[in-house]
């Protein structure tokens, strides 16, 4: 599907370098309205944690009689006339896979929208990355970085991200193991079978993906009439319609069966599939993904 535009790229797209260098200035801008954002919702964002095998403490409760002897906690027992079990935290390799899409066609901004969609994409990674790493989970991107885990999360990753001048438009995904959990976030604009084939990896490995499609509200809505000229900021390629309001139900049809054509397929799979428009509250995509996230799931990588 072509790309459409108002506004114009702040450097030629072909410029990867100029772009890196101005993405890298904007980075610790983009962290701290991360930050922002990840404040917001904190208060509600609960850690995956749960009770099962392992060696930290979780919690005490009161011992079920039909449950071994071996689990109770005769120390914390004798404090008082009850009987308490010391529950251990449930724990399993895990990592959470960060991923924005960095190529030209997330430039776009129309006059609509507040931001770009590459800073929304960036803003929620890193958003993620602070509420991740403040629960205790180990985060990567792909072909940038080795899982790891530290309560300064977001800040590496952005620090990684701004010495980093260029990045593959698809990044390589065969290193993501089971049970992990995949968050990629883009416009998605490509034809489906592309990005079926790409995540195709994913969900061989059993892992479970995450897609936050980031998009403008004229790529949804097509508000244009009259003479008009259409870049794509992939290839440069111009297309001038003469009458541009023709071409508006063709259009539409063919993004939302795009966009519902990859939905489904994620669905099928016990993956989650948001979308998250550039004129409203990043909030409400870290809402959506946490829920996913937190869900049992359903399909080959959903969680046991």
């Amino acid at each position: 599907m072509g790309r459409i535009g108002e506004a114009k790229a702040p450097v030629a797209s072909s410029d990867a370098l100029a772009r890196g260098r101005l993405r890298a200035s904007l980075v610790p801008d983009l962290l701290v309205e991360a930050r922002r954002i990840m404040n917001t919702v904190i208060a509600g964002w609960h850690g995956r944690k749960k009770r099962g095998i392992g060696e930290n403490f979780w919690q005490f409760r009161p011992y079920v009689q039909g449950e071994s002897m071996a689990s109770i906690d005769w120390r914390r027992s004798a404090r008082d006339d009850h009987t308490y079990v010391r529950d251990r935290e449930w724990e399993a390799a895990h990592t959470v896979w960060l991923w924005a899409d960095l190529s030209p066609s997330m430039l776009y901004k129309s006059k609509s929208a507040s931001v770009s969609k590459e800073s929304r994409a960036l803003v929620l990674v890193l958003a993620l990355a602070e509420l991740l790493s403040r629960s205790g989970e180990r985060i990567a991107w792909p072909g940038l970085t080795d899982p790891f885990s530290a309560r300064n999360g977001a800040e590496r990753l952005a620090s990684q991200l701004a010495q980093s001048l260029s990045a593959p438009a698809r990044p390589d995904l065969s290193n993501i193991r089971r049970f992990s959990d995949v968050i990629l976030v883009g416009d998605f604009l490509d034809p489906v079978e592309e990005t079926m084939a790409w995540l195709d990896v994913v969900a061989r490995r059993g892992a479970r993906a995450h897609l936050v499609e980031v998009a403008d509200p004229a790529e949804e809505s097509f508000p244009y009439s009259g003479r008009t000229e259409f870049t794509d900021p992939e290839t440069g390629d111009k297309l001038t319609a003469g009458r541009a309001e023709e071409l508006a139900d063709a259009y539409r049809n063919l993004y939302s069966a795009r966009r519902h054509e990859l939905a489904a397929w994620c669905k099928r799979l016990g993956w989650s599939y948001t979308v998250n428009h550039t004129d409203r509250l990043a909030s409400e995509a870290l809402v959506h993904i946490h829920m996913a996230m937190t869900s049992d799931g359903h399909g080959p990588g959903g969680r046991r």
